[in-house]
């Protein structure tokens, strides 16, 4: 990927090693115990937005600067209702972690592969509870196609989340889970971004310089955010007459 043209708002996020300045982010530090058998995979960290800085915004970044996410399925034995990247395990066909990040991602959300720029590949990060050692594609959406729900036994949304919703204050917080991890976390759309991705969001948004002061010790109960965010549902179902929606651009 070397000379491959960044989006100058991309910049720092792209050539910048992602940081925990505050000690707040425990997902950084996650490798696989030595001896531990794990299995390779991909997530495929999609930015999209003009090419164009604004002059005017920290680091930058402009006004329709988004990041696609997935929700995957409350079905699903592993990770259920989770907010996520796309992506997914490795196949022996392919020919390392960006073939693996588009594979997943064009099978989760349909996307075009063809209009989308790898930019980096950052470092493996261990998954416990999968034993998963996830390579993270940083990647800019140069074409962007449309994208939607494929398989709804796999995910139940996928979204365009702007970047400047991510960086309010007031979408910011740490939440505590119960088995004891505690972490960055994110509101965004009437979902709970947290653990593995939040914590690559955080990284990444420390070495952006689109980062805003936001409150590191409103700490959070894990359950009761995720409580409060289905009760918020139900009453929009309720007003609106429709949940959840199924997929979104």
């Amino acid at each position: 990927m070397d000379g491959v043209a960044v989006p100058p708002w991309l910049r720092r996020v792209v050539h910048r090693t992602p940081a925990d300045p505050h000690r707040i982010n425990p997902v950084l530090d996650r490798r696989a115990p030595t001896g531990t058998t794990t299995r390779e995979a991909a997530v495929l960290v999609l930015f999209g937005g003009p090419v164009e800085a604004d002059p005017l915004m920290s680091g930058g970044l402009p006004a329709g600067a988004d990041v696609l996410l997935t929700q995957r399925a409350s079905t699903m034995r592993q990770h259920s209702g989770q907010v996520a990247f796309p992506g997914g395990a490795s196949d022996p066909g392919d020919e390392g972690p960006i073939a693996t990040a588009l594979r997943e991602a064009q099978e989760e959300t349909g996307l075009d592969p063809s209009g989308v720029r790898p930019l980096a590949v950052l470092e493996e990060i261990f998954i416990p509870p999968s034993g998963f050692d996830v390579t993270p594609v940083l990647a800019y959406w140069e074409k962007p196609s449309e994208v939607g729900v494929v398989d709804p036994a796999e995910a139940e949304r996928v979204a365009r989340v702007p970047v400047h919703t991510l960086i309010d204050p007031r979408n910011r917080f740490q939440v505590r889970h119960p088995a004891g991890y505690q972490g960055p976390a994110f509101a965004a759309d009437g979902m709970l971004v947290w653990g593995f991705t939040a914590g690559i969001l955080a990284a990444l948004f420390a070495v952006s310089g689109w980062e805003q002061e936001w409150d590191r010790h409103d700490i959070r109960d894990l359950d009761t955010v995720l409580a409060e965010l289905d009760n918020d549902l139900d009453d929009d179902h309720l007003t609106h007459g429709h949940g959840r929606p199924a997929a979104e651009r």
